[in-house]
């Protein structure tokens, strides 16, 4: 069961932030009556206390319509209220009084804990007070996000165009799932996102939110503001009363949770250039690791990993072992071009140290376990797996099934994989099962009982026959 955490943030006229601007002014309530469902944390005063009432100043554009038959509506419209996805960040700190702006709602910000690191929760609280929500619900996800997402994906042997191991993509779902509830919850009628009109995670947010709660409106401001960019995103915040994040804006995109870290933008936007040392922050260079190598035994029953070097752990506690551990010999750096699934081509550099030694553990074993045939058949699978992950399609039929299929042939995939990390790379060393395929009597040169090989004679006869054919047909024989 997820942790939950809530906190009211309408007590007082005083902790509500005025909207100045020079358009007309509108009067409307910033918290409703109802009582908050969700345990308070610190010393503040229950929801539902008083209807406070703030002053909303609106300003009309060329391309805005405000409906004058909506009494209380915002310049786009009347919602009721809005669960907002919410880092903390500039984009979403400005998203808030732009939506109680536009939409006359009431904003409920979310946060999901999917291992991004204790100092991205920090101070969440005052920022969405500061910014004018009226609510801030967080929820540890992190051993469901693992459990549910990562080890299906892991079993499937999901990987994205020859490489991408699938970190975000794999995050947004279970981040958006928790944003239904909340959402059913709290009472909200619409969900937001401060996903960017170019990217792939607008997609798998409101792919989620479509199949899990179709009622539910969507509201993207990225696809519907006029800001444009760091520096709009400053002046509407300052000209809102809205305080400026002081965190030093960092010159690449990232995105972190408990299996990757991945780095877009600044020189990474050329392909040509190499990325610049200092910029990874999961693991070490690789020139830099210990000069002394590393062996790790990795336990997994029915294709999903339960033990590290002998020791059951939880799914989260596991990985976060294997990322340090992965970490500090430099594994798991991937540098690649990737299609978006919106048109465009991506350069991205992602780091996933304990995600790249469970992949080689898991794949390894299946060698033990798996027939030729359901390889072939499960790698094949496994691509179009990748592809609906990626596009954001965790909720469809068809990943579903798929899935049902990874968990039945894995069934036997039990065991346990040795392997070495040294600089940067990972050898597997050793592997057993004990429904292992490979038989020793059969596969030793020596002579054996079941294996005649004077039998291979025919076989390939047989087998070649095709060939033959077509070269006599060719020669006229």
């Amino acid at each position: 069961m997820a942790q939950l955490r809530a906190s009211s943030l309408c007590t007082s006229p005083a902790t509500v932030p005025s909207l100045h601007t020079t358009g007309h002014l509108l009067y409307h309530q910033f918290c409703n009556a109802k009582p908050s469902t969700f345990k308070e944390f610190g010393l503040r005063a229950s929801v539902g206390a008083k209807k406070i009432h703030v002053i909303k100043a609106a300003a009309r554009s060329d391309t805005e319509v405000v409906s004058e038959t909506t009494k209380g509506g915002g310049l786009r419209g009347k919602l009721n209220k809005v669960v907002l996805a919410y880092s903390g960040g500039l984009d979403t700190s400005v998203i808030v009084p732009w939506l109680r702006e536009n939409y006359d709602c009431e904003v409920v910000c979310f946060t999901a804990d999917v291992g991004q690191g204790i100092k991205e929760l920090e101070g969440l609280e005052a920022k969405a007070k500061a910014s004018g929500a009226c609510q801030l619900v967080v929820k540890d996800l992190r051993e469901e996000f693992v459990r549910e997402y990562i080890y299906p994906c892991l079993r499937a042997g999901a990987v994205y165009e020859r490489k991408y191991l699938l970190g975000t993509s794999m995050a947004r779902p279970v981040i958006a799932k928790a944003m239904v509830d909340v959402a059913k919850e709290v009472g909200a009628d619409a969900v937001s996102h401060g996903c960017t009109g170019k990217g792939n995670d607008q997609v798998r947010f409101e792919l989620t939110f479509f199949a899990l709660n179709p009622k539910l409106n969507v509201v993207a401001p990225w696809r519907e503001w006029d800001i444009t960019g760091r520096e709009d995103a400053i002046e509407y915040a300052i000209k809102h009363n809205i305080p400026v994040p002081v965190t030093k804006k960092s010159i690449y995109s990232r995105d972190r949770n408990l299996w990757h870290l991945s780095h877009e933008g600044d020189i990474l936007e050329d392909p040509a250039n190499e990325p610049k040392k200092d910029m990874y922050m999961m693991s070490v260079d690789p020139e830099d690791a210990p000069d002394q190598a590393e062996y790790v035994e990795i336990g997994i029953e029915s294709g999903l990993p339960v033990s590290v070097n002998g020791k059951r752990l939880s799914p989260a506690t596991l990985l976060a072992e294997l990322n340090e551990i992965g970490g500090r010999h430099g594994i798991g750096r991937i540098d690649m071009v990737e299609n978006r699934l919106v048109g465009m081509k991506s350069r991205g550099v992602y780091e996933t140290p304990g995600g790249t030694i469970l992949f080689a553990a898991a794949r390894e074993l299946e060698f033990l376990t798996l027939d030729r045939e359901t390889i072939q058949v499960k790698d094949s699978l496994a691509l179009k797996y990748a592809e609906l992950v990626y596009a954001g399609r965790w909720f469809d039929p068809l990943r579903e099934s798929m899935d049902a299929f990874m968990q039945k042939i894995t069934e036997t995939t039990t065991g346990s994989v040795s392997l070495k990390l040294y600089k940067g790379s990972v050898t597997v060393t050793s592997r057993t099962s004990p429904f292992s395929l490979y038989r020793q009597d059969i596969s030793s040169f020596e002579s054996g009982q079941i294996y005649d090989q004077a039998d291979a004679a025919g076989f390939i006869r047989l087998y070649g026959l095709p060939m033959r054919v077509r070269a006599m047909l060719e020669q006229g024989i």
